[in-house]
């Protein structure tokens, strides 16, 4: 039987980054305990001791599934720390890996802000992708650098099917040889700045506006705005619905770009998807994004304070740097970052 236990939340079964990075410890000997609701964690977190790991990864199912319930929500909170405070007593060591500086669109701010500095001065270990997370998360909670370890997100090489040709990836959507696709994967949600990509196409002379690629869970709600969005004048391809693995090839063998027009993120695993696909990318230029991409020269970059004509820009210009990417992709790849998330779990443990 294992003599140690590791107790993920919220464990995704379908979310890529968790299975991959829990492939080197699950081969180490770590007994796994997932859990996505609350009520369930408490369990798993009852049974942890001496030589077990609580590892705290989205903070958005505490305080934010109580809907406009402040009551509610507060009472979550207070579950959830009494069951991790009792765990540590016992000896349980927890770590945090930051995913988001807050979650998107939060309710219940005042709540998700107390959660995250509970985390910040609670965890054993902190565990960031970016290499500037310190600073971008610092106006909101403060983060001690000696428990900070950065363990950069892993690229998906090797990780989804690559078989199809590019010319058989553009053949299935209709594409020609002339023509420019730029790439939005992944879910469409309204701080993702979908809005701003589609101004940019639509200051560009109509003969050279790329077809844009959409592709992505989209809500009812928010597919509507994208209908209205594009209109009748934008050449789109779409699917608003989760894209299988065996098609996320399709999408991005198909695609010139990717762009990523968020108003708001700190990590994005779909980025490292284009990189795995040798697909060269569009990121805002913020000063976190730079510490940790600056030097890629896969990589470019669109001012976000005249976002819609800086990425106008840029869209104009030819694209580059797919063998870059391509070594972007090599360097991080996933189960080198499995070992070494591995290793921090029995540093912590000791």
């Amino acid at each position: 039987m294992p003599d140690r236990s590791l107790a993920v939340f919220p464990a995704y079964r379908d979310n890529p980054y968790l299975n991959l990075m829990l492939l080197a410890p699950r081969a180490r000997g770590w007994n796994v305990l997932e859990s996505l609701r609350l009520e369930q964690l408490e369990q798993h977190l009852g049974h942890l001791g001496t030589g077990d790991v609580f590892h705290m990864h989205w903070t958005a199912p505490i305080v934010q599934r109580a809907d406009d319930d402040l009551s509610e929500a507060r009472a979550r909170l207070d579950r959830f720390r009494a069951a991790v405070d009792a765990a540590r007593t016992r000896g349980t060591r927890l770590v945090w890996t930051i995913h988001n500086v807050l979650p998107h669109d939060a309710r219940h701010l005042e709540l998700e802000l107390e959660l995250n500095r509970y985390l910040a001065a609670t965890a054993d270990a902190v565990h960031v992708m970016n290499v500037d997370t310190t600073a971008a998360v610092a106006p909101y909670y403060e983060l001690d650098p000696d428990r900070v370890v950065h363990i950069p997100h892993f690229s998906y090489q090797g990780v989804y099917p690559a078989t199809i040709t590019r010319a058989e990836a553009r053949g299935s959507f209709g594409l020609g040889d002339a023509d420019h696709a730029v790439l939005a994967f992944g879910q469409m949600r309204p701080y993702k700045g979908l809005d701003v990509l589609v101004e940019a196409v639509r200051r560009l002379e109509p003969a050279a506006r790329p077809v844009l690629l959409l592709a992505g869970r989209t809500s009812d709600h928010d597919r509507v705005e994208i209908d209205r969005l594009l209109g009748d004048d934008l050449r789109a391809v779409r699917e608003h619905v989760h894209v299988d693995d065996v098609d996320v090839q399709r999408w991005f063998r198909a695609a010139d770009t990717a762009v990523f027009p968020y108003r708001r993120v700190l990590n994005s695993g779909s980025l490292h998807l284009a990189a795995s696909f040798g697909v060269p990318s569009v990121l805002p230029d913020e000063a976190h994004l730079r510490a940790e991409f600056g030097d890629e020269r896969w990589i470019r970059w669109f001012d976000t304070s005249d976002a819609a004509s800086s990425l106008a820009a840029l869209l104009r210009g030819p694209d580059g740097g797919a063998e870059s990417a391509e070594e972007f992709s090599r360097r991080l790849a996933p189960f080198a970052r499995s070992r070494r998330y591995a290793e921090l779990l029995d540093e912590v443990r000791r």
